[in-house]
């Protein structure tokens, strides 16, 4: 066999291969977003739980901004999910789900956990930067989920880029926002988040 034609058959028999299920991040508008480098489980080069974890800038930054919101935040109002909280953004489809780093539910919604998915829209959702492969759907990927989020009933959604220094701040009706990490913008319920003095005031340095 040629080996031009070797290789076309070598590639559509890698497009053929099934994915597991595991290694699906989530379910965008019926399209599987999986983990960012899935072929090296697939082919055997790192384990599954290698790409599922966060980086430790990723982390560090949720875990700030999570300290703020039990600070501050009125806990008879509002709940604080986090940890990859899957979120059923379309209630009737159960195949449909996205991953949030943080939610903040409203606790008159979300009287009690269920123990599935979460189910009604949280009030606001902040992704620090994302663990989904988007060599196929490429940046499109934060627009898609962005205004999923929002058309859900999700009021606020922020999303932090660690490798630009820069904040999306996306709310229904309203202009989104490119910012900077020293710009200062009300997070929930009067709760103001500048998140260039947090990581200051940790005495760390962000490459």
């Amino acid at each position: 066999m040629p080996a031009v034609l070797e290789k076309t058959e070598t590639k559509k028999r890698k497009e053929r291969t099934k994915v597991p299920d595991y290694l699906v991040y989530e379910v965008l508008g019926n399209k599987k977003i999986y983990y960012k480098d899935y072929q090296k489980v697939l082919s055997g080069e790192l384990p599954p739980e290698a790409i599922m974890g966060s980086s430790d800038l990723q982390a560090w930054i949720i875990d700030l901004i999570i300290r703020l919101l039990h600070f501050k935040l009125n806990y008879k109002k509002f709940k604080i999910l986090s940890n990859e909280v899957g979120y059923f953004y379309t209630p009737q489809k159960r195949s449909e789900w996205l991953n949030l780093d943080i939610a903040v539910v409203s606790r008159e919604k979300l009287r009690q956990p269920s123990g599935t998915y979460l189910k009604v829209p949280p009030e606001v959702v902040v992704e620090v930067d994302t663990k989904a492969d988007l060599a196929k759907i490429g940046d499109n990927y934060y627009i898609e989920k962005t205004k999923k989020l929002l058309e859900s009933g999700v009021k606020k959604v922020v999303w932090i880029f660690t490798e630009q220094k820069k904040i999306q701040i996306a709310e229904e009706g309203k202009p989104w926002l490119i910012v900077d990490f020293d710009y200062e913008f009300e997070l929930i319920d009067g709760i103001k988040l500048n998140l260039e003095n947090l990581i200051k005031e940790e005495e760390v340095e962000t490459k």
